[in-house]
């Protein structure tokens, strides 16, 4: 199909929430949008709101990235209306990027243990129990449905800023 212009952080619509999706007949194309635009940036998900679509639609997968080389295997998911319950009170801070913030990290703290659900593209359902970085990527991707960005979570913004500038020595953490 196409790749997407992603919005970048200061578009008004990054900061809707979505709506929900209903009629899953509609979804085919998006997602292929979706899933072309994130592998052509480099992604590991997406959310269809960073692609100016306002509903309740996020994919994502990591394998070999180089963004993430530490990153475990997540499986390619396509999670629609999803829901987020934390399993404990454990946090972890870790280092994000963001497609809609083009070259910007920061270190923000995410349960460490979560139970996701919602349906796959087909409107059957997915109950998944995930930790590490498979939670973390969660937890981002739904934020953008409800209208968060990453930086908006942060406690400490002393730490956030440029990859080129946080970590000289390390291009994988560029954006």
């Amino acid at each position: 199909m196409a790749i997407r212009t992603v919005l970048r952080m200061g578009d008004a619509r990054l900061l809707q929430r979505a709506v929900p999706v209903s009629d899953f007949a509609s979804l085919p194309d998006l997602l292929v949008d979706m899933r072309d635009t994130m592998k052509a940036q480099g992604g590991v998900g997406l959310a269809a709101p960073q692609i100016g679509v306002n509903l309740r639609v996020v994919i994502f997968e990591v394998e070999a990235n180089p963004r993430y080389p530490d990153a475990e295997y997540v499986p390619e998911t396509v999670l629609v209306n999803p829901y987020i319950t934390p399993l404990d009170d454990k946090h972890d801070e870790g280092w994000e990027g963001c497609l809609s913030l083009p070259g910007l990290r920061g270190l923000v703290s995410r349960w460490t243990h979560i139970r996701y659900q919602g349906c796959d593209e087909y409107g059957a359902l997915i109950d998944r129990t995930v930790s590490g970085f498979h939670a973390r990527v969660v937890q981002h991707e739904c934020d953008h449905l409800e209208g968060v960005l990453y930086p908006m979570q942060m406690q400490d913004m002393s730490r956030f800023g440029f990859s080129d500038l946080l970590f000289p020595n390390n291009d994988t953490q560029d954006e």
